[in-house]
């Protein structure tokens, strides 16, 4: 997967990624962290995640369809956990490569559009 220039990871689609290629390090990371910074890296650096909550059980379910729609369109799926009655919480890794990829960040730009 190539590189993309970090401010534009929302108008950027997702690649397929089927394996052979290493996850991205922290360093190559980096740069992707500055536009998603309310994400935060999980300690093993494999994946990425955020919490949003909602006023209510509706708004968040409707949140969850729209981060669904988004997945589906980019063929990249999140993990999502909706919990407490109105929070949403996405992780998103490329299990392919057991860690990061730029698809990540790429959906992660996406979603983050959906709750301004």
């Amino acid at each position: 997967m190539d590189p993309v220039e970090p401010a534009k990871l929302s108008t950027h689609h997702c690649v397929p990624c089927e394996g052979g290629v290493d996850p991205l390090t922290p360093a190559q990371f980096a740069p992707y962290m500055e536009i998603t910074k309310d994400w935060k890296v999980a300690v093993d650096t494999k994946s990425i995640s955020r919490e949003f909550a909602f006023k209510d059980f509706k708004e968040a379910l409707s949140f969850v369809n729209k981060v669904g729609d988004i997945a589906e369109s980019e063929g990249h799926h999140p993990d999502i956990n909706m919990h407490s009655w109105n929070k949403v919480l996405i992780t998103l890794s490329t299990h392919a490569i057991h860690g990061l990829s730029v698809n990540d960040f790429v959906l992660a730009s996406k979603i983050d559009l959906l709750n301004r």
